[in-house]
């Protein structure tokens, strides 16, 4: 007889195997279905240059993962911090922003003195906006608009929430959801040099410029992480952010899950509208009591589910749903450190912190509107890290790896790429690196240029968007991915969503996967004494 999973879950992404892990913990004999040779999703460890470098292919460094999921699941992990902004710049200058708070100020005062006395009242800002979006970012979104006492009940328990956010709270909460990083850093910083690396922050990962409406939410979304207890800090996993996907998979094995790899994910059954299974790419056959998908929406709702399924508004909303994208990833294999004109010997907290080429806001919002037109960027601004530097795994002695995350590309390159330009524009973010670190070119042994295209076809990311989404007003909270279905649940009945396309996704989190369990145990629950009051009523 086929056997019946309690749970299987498409996808073995981070966000899919911590789902499997709570689930597994609760007692659930549950399945992971990973389409690709390994796990991880998008936080995968690879060695596109042989078995010596291991390189993290997409995301690239660790903040978002709550520190109680860590906890629950038992993850053994050694995380690196990995050390403060360094920009260096071409006229041989270069921008730090150190942890403490006097030196910090020494440094932006090189550039600007109004700037360094504005920069604590600027953190203090986001401060407060983050203790309010925080919390919120955890909790299931409740139907807003809905008149179900259930649904009412948790609107008022959201409006009590809110309820310590005062006036002046509330404007400067509205203003940064939907105003521009733009905006934003106009109210604090005159320098070109501040404000270029700043507006990084906002368009991270976006199709929009700094001079969009919404890019200041997308920096605060940044900004929220936690690592080592520090908020807003960011580490590097020793074995790259594979080894978080590993850890993750270690704990729900331990649990009692079994996660598959290669197994393609081909048709989501559904029967009297509930599911019953999954069917693969293979034929085979795998029949569930209950199936969460972490997938992107678009593939989950509009290739593996039956249209006649869902209700038309739903499926109207994922057929509308924003996920473009103009980034490009290159990672690199180095034969040496790169020497910065404006730091030349070795530094730790240089070489293995968040090292960025933006020289000005407007820089980077000219590289957005060429991308707009069609045509990638001329100076790509890059984000770019070393983790090699603490992590002496992750390539042969005396080498290294480094890992640059770049915009844009037009957003067209996720369905037809222009290979030759796309070699071009990786050039051009190599030469960017050679004008402020002589000698750079020369050092790099190897190279990977990941376009918008693999990373929909390979990756599973469409439009290349690695949020599974834009983080856009609209697509956030009880707008993520859907109307009426931002609680992880969907139109069919014991199949959920988990992936980064829902709240508490964009980054590596963890949290779809562990709220969403807490939807089906409540679920499960709900069903069990509605059995009961049938039962005793035809007693």
């Amino acid at each position: 007889m086929t056997k019946q999973w309690d749970a299987v879950v498409i996808g073995g992404g981070h966000n899919g195997l911590v789902a499997a892990a709570y689930l597994a913990r609760a007692g659930l004999d549950t399945l992971v279905l990973e389409r690709r040779g390994v796990i991880g999703g998008a936080s995968v460890s690879e060695h596109p240059f042989g078995p010596e470098y291991t390189v993290t292919s997409l995301s690239y460094v660790l903040s978002l993962l709550p520190p109680d999921i860590a906890r629950d699941l038992r993850l053994d992990l050694t995380v690196y911090p990995q050390g403060p902004y360094f920009a260096p710049r071409r006229d041989g200058r270069a921008l730090r922003l150190p942890a403490d708070a006097a030196r910090r100020h020494d440094e932006i005062a090189r550039f600007s003195s109004r700037d360094a006395d504005a920069y604590d009242a600027y953190e203090a800002h986001l401060a407060g906006i983050a203790r309010v979006v925080a919390p919120l970012l955890e909790q299931v979104p409740p139907r807003l608009g809905s008149r179900r006492p259930a649904d009412l009940l948790a609107q008022a328990r959201l409006a009590a929430r809110l309820r310590a956010v005062d006036v002046r709270g509330a404007v400067d909460i509205t203003r940064l959801f939907t105003g521009s990083i733009a905006d934003l850093l106009d109210r604090y910083f005159e320098s070109d040099a501040l404000r270029g690396v700043l507006s990084v922050s906002g368009v991270i990962g976006t199709w929009a410029g700094p001079r969009s409406a919404g890019t200041a939410y997308v920096m605060l979304h940044h900004h929220v992480g936690e690592a080592g207890g520090q908020s807003g800090a960011w580490g590097f996993p020793r074995g790259g952010m594979g080894a978080v996907a590993a850890a993750i998979a270690a704990s729900a094995r331990g649990f009692g899950a079994t996660v598959r790899t290669d197994a393609e994910v081909g048709r989501i059954r559904v029967r009297d509208g509930a599911v019953a299974g999954v069917t693969l790419a293979s034929g085979e056959e795998i029949d569930a009591s209950c199936v969460v998908t972490t997938a992107h929406p678009a593939i989950s709702f509009l290739r593996l589910l039956d249209r006649a399924e869902l209700p038309a508004g739903f499926a109207a909303d994922i057929e509308h749903w924003q996920t473009r994208s103009g980034t490009v990833k290159i990672n690199l294999a180095l034969d040496r450190l790169p020497v910065f004109t404006a730091h030349p010997s070795f530094d730790p907290a240089v070489h293995g912190g968040t090292i960025v080429l933006s020289e000005s806001l407007d820089d980077v919002e000219n590289a957005f509107q060429e991308a707009v037109g069609g045509k990638p960027a001329t100076l790509p601004f890059a984000d770019i890290c070393i983790p090699s530097v603490f992590d002496d795994s992750l390539a042969p002695p005396g080498k290294h790896v480094m890992s640059m995350f770049t915009q844009w590309v037009p957003d067209t390159y996720a369905d037809a790429p222009d290979e030759a330009a796309l070699a071009d524009y990786a050039d051009r973010v190599i030469a960017r690196v050679e004008a402020v670190a002589p000698g750079f070119t020369d050092s790099v042994l190897h190279r990977q240029v990941i376009g918008p295209h693999e990373m929909q076809e390979e990756y599973g990311l469409v439009g290349g968007n690695i949020f599974h989404g834009e983080l856009s007003l609209g697509q956030l909270f009880h707008g993520r991915p859907a109307a009426g279905y931002a609680d992880l649940r969907t139109p069919v009945r014991w199949l959920y969503q988990a992936g980064s396309g829902t709240h508490g996704g964009g980054g590596v989190t963890g949290i779809p996967g562990r709220n969403v369990v807490r939807q089906i145990l409540a679920d499960q629950r709900a069903e069990r004494w509605r059995r009961r009051l049938r039962r005793g009523s035809s007693a």
